[in-house]
C-alpha cells in the first residue's frame, strides 16, 4: 500500500482541528452576516471570497496549487479544496470560508467525489492518467487502489446507490465505469470529443456529459451501455449545476459565453442565458434566484438573475476562476 493517512494529520478529523493550528489560514471577515461565496483562483493558488449581499470580495488567502476542483462532505461541516499540482487538499470551514486544514501526499487531485454511502472517497489524476480509490470511515482514509485511465481522467460521478463511479477521459474521448466492489473498470464508451462534466439523472437512469470539443450534452443510458441523444447547448460545453428541483439542469458552454437550461425529464433545451468571459463551474442560491459562476478566461465571477436570465453583477477574482461554492446554496440536483 502506497499512501495511508489521517484526515487532518495530527488530529483524528480535521473539523475538529482548532483554528490557531492552522498557519496562512484566513483571518478576514464578511462585511454583514451574508453568506458567502468561495471562489478557487487555479492559477493563483488562491481562495477568494464573497460577500453575497456586498458583492464584495472581502478576503483572499494562497492554499496550494492549481486549486481546481471542491466538495463538501456528507455533514457540510468540511469543504474540501483539491489542489493539483501541490498534491494536497485543503479544508475550509464551509460557512466561513476560513482554512482549518489540510491534507498532503494526494497524487494530483484535480477532482474529487465522496460516494453517496460515505464509504469511497475518488480523485481524478488527470495529469497521470489515473484514478485513485480510497477507503473512508468517517475520520481516516486509506488508499485502496490507483487504477490506470488514459487519457486524462477530468471530471467524476458515482452512482446513486455508490455501487459505480464514472470518469470522462479528455483525450481518449470515452465515459469509464468502474465498480466499487472489485475496484477495476468494466467498461468504456466511447462519447463526442473532450468530456469533461458528468453527473447520473436523479432517477439514476442516464448519464449526463459535457462535450467540451463540441457543442452538447451525450446522454447515456449506462445501463445499456449506449448513448441515447445529443443535447445541442452551446460550443464548448463543460460542467453542470442542478436546479434543485430535480429536473433542470444548468450546462456551461465555455466557448459560446453562456449556460443553458436542460429538462433532464424531457431531455430538451429550456432557456438560454449570456454570460461572458468562458463560464465555468456555477453554484446556485438556496432561494433560486442567483447563479454564481466563475468566468474562466476574465477573471471575474458573474452573478445571475434567474427571473431576467442575464448577468447582474460581475466581481474581479484571482486567474482563472474555477470551483465556487456558496455557503447557502440550493440542492445539488
Amino acid at each position: 500500500m502506497r499512501l495511508a493517512f489521517m484526515l487532518g494529520l495530527a488530529s483524528a478529523s480535521p473539523i475538529a482541528m482548532p483554528q490557531s493550528a492552522v498557519s496562512g489560514a484566513s483571518s478576514g471577515s464578511a462585511s454583514t452576516a451574508a453568506p458567502i461565496a468561495i471562489v478557487l483562483n487555479s492559477a493563483d493558488a488562491s481562495v477568494s471570497l464573497i460577500d453575497t449581499v456586498t458583492y464584495k470580495e472581502f478576503d483572499r488567502f494562497a492554499v496550494g496549487k492549481e486549486p481546481h476542483h471542491l466538495y463538501p462532505t456528507a455533514d457540510n461541516r468540511t469543504l474540501l479544496v483539491a489542489n493539483a499540482i501541490s498534491n494536497d487538499l485543503s479544508l475550509l470551514d464551509p460557512a466561513t470560508g476560513k482554512l482549518v486544514g489540510k491534507i498532503t501526499g494526494i497524487d494530483d487531485p484535480y477532482q474529487l467525489a465522496i460516494s453517496p454511502d460515505n464509504k469511497w472517497f475518488v480523485t481524478a489524476a488527470l495529469r497521470l492518467d489515473r484514478v485513485d480509490i480510497y477507503a473512508w470511515d468517517g475520520k481516516s482514509k486509506r488508499l485502496v487502489k490507483q487504477i490506470p485511465l488514459p487519457d486524462a481522467p477530468s471530471h467524476v460521478w458515482f452512482s446513486n446507490d455508490s455501487r459505480f463511479v464514472f470518469a470522462t477521459l479528455q483525450e481518449s474521448n470515452e465515459i469509464a465505469a468502474i465498480d466499487m466492489a472489485t475496484q477495476a473498470v468494466v467498461w468504456k464508451h466511447k462519447v463526442g470529443k473532450q468530456p469533461a462534466g458528468i453527473l447520473m439523472t436523479p432517477d439514476g437512469k442516464y448519464l449526463m456529459v459535457g462535450i467540451m470539443g463540441e457543442d452538447f450534452v451525450e446522454v447515456i443510458d449506462w445501463q445499456e451501455r449506449k448513448t441515447v441523444t445529443r443535447i445541442r447547448t452551446g460550443r464548448g460545453a463543460h460542467n453542470f449545476r442542478g436546479m434543485g428541483d430535480k429536473r433542470h439542469l444548468l450546462v456551461s458552454n465555455r466557448v459560446d459565453n453562456t449556460v443553458t437550461i436542460v429538462d433532464m425529464v424531457d431531455l430538451k433545451v429550456v432557456g438560454q442565458i449570456p454570460v461572458p468571459g468562458g463560464p465555468d463551474c456555477m453554484d446556485l442560491s438556496a432561494d433560486g434566484k442567483t447563479l454564481w459562476v466563475t468566468s474562466r478566461f476574465a477573471g471575474k465571477v458573474s452573478v445571475v438573475d434567474m427571473a431576467q436570465r442575464k448577468v447582474i453583477q460581475t466581481i474581479k477574482v484571482g486567474r482563472s476562476p474555477h470551483g465556487i461554492y456558496l455557503s447557502a446554496r440550493a440542492p445539488l440536483l
